[in-house]
């Protein structure tokens, strides 16, 4: 793979169409309604040490290219991208999680219901069976994390909010049960998303914040209870300084990265598709905050992924 071009398995190939049924991603930003760029960004200089992408949803497709699993992990892997969990955020992403993993030994999975399917499920009494899947999915080998799971108030209205809550502290107590991690999604509900957190009357071993939002204060709040706080491009973005203030005195011990893939794509190719290989656009950008060496920081961020998850040999 070349640094600077397209990786071969990113490029538009008629061999390579979607599949039908596959989840796409919206063609348009989201809330600005514009037109995205559907080519994938150029493949970055490798990494010196290997990472983990702590968060993808490979399942998703974007454009017209559909990438297997393996094509997915093999590219990244040419850039210093050993591996990455697997995310599901309802029940068939879910399945798609834990079935890619058994797959795919560079692959681990995590399974939930997403906080913005709590309130529709349960509205329409399904919530309990749903639940009830994910439960039976979280005891397979390969699965390392409940999630995603947490609060989001900016696509659920007020209305929603006791179902979230309730899914999530199901979720708290399902990752306690089977000691799993527990990857949360906090969207616009910082302070009662910690709330919930600490009205549990016990923890999963691990706690992640993914896709990581709030800025230093929720940054010191997570070094004080040992929570990770897992960065992805929307670091990078230029008017996220927020983010950066709070990466710059975040716990070394508890610094992850991740893509979202497909989303969340690291600047200077904000907007369009997002993919595993791209980690070490982030990555550079971390390390610049840090003013740390780059090696070093790669190597941090291993030993916090085996850590927070386990060993992925």
């Amino acid at each position: 793979m070349t640094p600077g071009r397209t990786p071969e398995a990113y490029v538009p190939a008629p061999e390579r169409a979607p599949e039908d049924g596959a989840p796409v991603r919206d063609e348009s930003e989201e809330g600005s309604g514009r037109r995205r760029r559907l080519e994938y960004p150029p493949a970055p200089e490798p990494l010196p040490a290997s990472v983990i992408d702590n968060h993808a949803h490979l399942d998703f497709r974007d454009g017209q290219v559909a990438v297997s699993v393996e094509a997915a992990l093999d590219t990244a892997e040419a850039v210093g991208v050993a591996g990455a969990i697997c995310v599901g955020y309802d029940v068939a992403s879910s399945e798609f999680s834990v079935t890619a993993s058994d797959a795919e030994p560079r692959l681990k999975a995590a399974v939930a219901l997403h906080p913005n399917e709590a309130p529709e499920l349960t509205a329409a009494g399904e919530f309990d069976a749903a639940f009830a899947r994910i439960a039976e999915l979280a005891r397979q080998d390969q699965v390392v994390a409940v999630g995603e799971t947490g609060l989001d108030y900016f696509r659920t209205g007020a209305d929603g909010v006791a179902a979230q809550q309730e899914s999530f502290r199901q979720h708290i107590a399902l990752a306690v049960e089977l000691d799993l991690a527990m990857q949360i999604h906090d969207r616009d509900a910082h302070e009662d998303v910690v709330a919930v957190l600490q009205d549990a009357p016990e923890l999963p071993r691990s706690v992640v914040f993914h896709c990581y939002s709030g800025d230093a204060e929720l940054a010191r709040i997570c070094n004080a209870h040992g929570w990770y706080m897992s960065f992805a491009g929307t670091v990078t973005f230029k008017n996220a300084e927020h983010l950066r203030e709070a990466l710059e005195i975040a716990d070394p011990q508890l610094i992850l990265v991740e893509t979202d893939t497909p989303f969340l794509t690291p600047h200077p190719h904000r907007g369009r598709p997002n993919a595993p290989y791209l980690i070490p656009q982030t990555m550079r950008l971390m390390a610049e905050v840090r003013q740390t060496g780059l090696d070093s920081l790669c190597q941090q961020v291993m030993l916090n992924t085996v850590q927070a998850y386990g060993s992925w040999t």
